[in-house]
């Protein structure tokens, strides 16, 4: 029987055959963590469960940790874990790797774990803080758009006068 090759995944899928690359499970994504990334991964799920009411699930090669929209979010790898934490600001710290422009009103900011002792403040208040200022951020970037049109119409109106 003829198959094909997924697009996605590069897996060979014979003709008939149920596949689905993009289920993936928290499980899946943390089964291969060596004992100190795994302890890592623990203690951080905890302390953002901790914070109270909130959805977490895995996203492709991610695990997401969301109340409405994603506040932060782990990529496990065979090294580290990588931890990209959603704020209004870009932290100046020795943990971030890297701060990337997300929108107008949100920062993600890169750090990497490799032992469960990372996981303890400052890398907890930030989760907290994100966990915290999600609400403000999400009003911020979705009214952002809205006041720089109304802005505009001012000006032209003013123009026009």
């Amino acid at each position: 029987m003829a198959g094909y090759e997924c697009f996605h995944c590069k897996q060979w899928v014979e003709h008939g055959e149920r596949h689905d690359c993009w289920t993936t499970t928290e499980a899946a994504l943390t089964e291969e963590l060596c004992d100190d990334l795994r302890e890592a991964w623990d203690r951080l799920r905890e302390t953002a469960v901790e914070f109270g009411e909130q959805r977490i699930y895995a996203s492709h090669h991610s695990i997401m940790f969301s109340k409405t929209v994603c506040y932060f979010f782990v990529r496990p790898k065979p090294k580290y874990l990588e931890v990209c934490i959603i704020l209004g600001r870009p932290i100046k710290a020795p943990q971030v790797r890297s701060v990337m422009k997300g929108s107008r009103a949100k920062y993600a900011n890169i750090i990497r774990i490799t032992h469960r002792d990372e996981v303890e403040p400052p890398i907890t208040d930030w989760l907290r803080e994100a966990y915290d200022m999600h609400d403000v951020l999400r009003v911020k970037s979705a009214r952002a758009p809205r006041v720089q049109r109304a802005k505009k119409k001012r000006q032209r109106t003013r123009k026009a006068r």
